[in-house]
């Protein structure tokens, strides 16, 4: 919300739930603090980095503490050092309380990396599963670290043989259009 700094981002939410402002407040300071964002709670969204931004809208989320968490490419619109600062911060943010993360992504690597399976799907417009993978990478992970393991390049030709012919079918019929 444009008008709401930071932190009243942060603590919409619980207000909503019914939490008095001074705690949400005081909660949402916490967790403005676990993403690195000490001292910008008074910032509205337009005075944040997109990088900022990202992790505002992540902590939005976790401060509720929901049992599933729903991310559809959140890091796609970053540069690539901030995606991964943001990817290495959603891995050590799930470590510390595992909850389960539905993330959507066309990014292979990212999927691997942040991932304990990975299920590919069939170009659109009907699209369904067509392989599911075990990601059995050791755990923490550094995504640029782990991307240069020899089981990483395995998992990565591994999916990306399954998922080819499907990417260039989509392809095609986007040349189609």
């Amino acid at each position: 919300m444009p008008w709401r700094t930071a932190r009243a981002n942060v603590a919409a939410g619980l207000e909503f739930r019914g939490v008095a402002a001074l705690e949400a407040n005081a909660r949402a300071d916490e967790w403005l603090q676990r993403v690195g964002l000490r001292g910008f709670g008074d910032r509205y969204p337009h005075q944040l980095s997109g990088g900022m931004r990202k992790r505002v809208a992540l902590v939005q989320t976790l401060i509720l503490d929901p049992q599933l968490i729903l991310m559809d490419e959140p890091f796609s619109a970053l540069d690539i050092q901030t995606r991964q600062l943001m990817e290495n911060q959603l891995l050590e943010l799930w470590s510390s309380n595992r909850k389960s993360v539905l993330f959507i992504t066309h990014d292979l690597e990212e999927a691997i990396s942040l991932s304990d399976r990975v299920v590919v799907l069939s170009a659109g417009p009907e699209s369904h599963p067509i392989g599911e993978f075990a990601i059995d990478l050791p755990r923490p992970r550094d995504v640029a670290e782990i991307r240069m393991t020899p089981r990483f390049i395995e998992l990565h030709s591994l999916i990306w043989q399954a998922m080819k012919h499907e990417v260039l079918k989509s392809y095609a019929q986007q040349q189609l259009q």
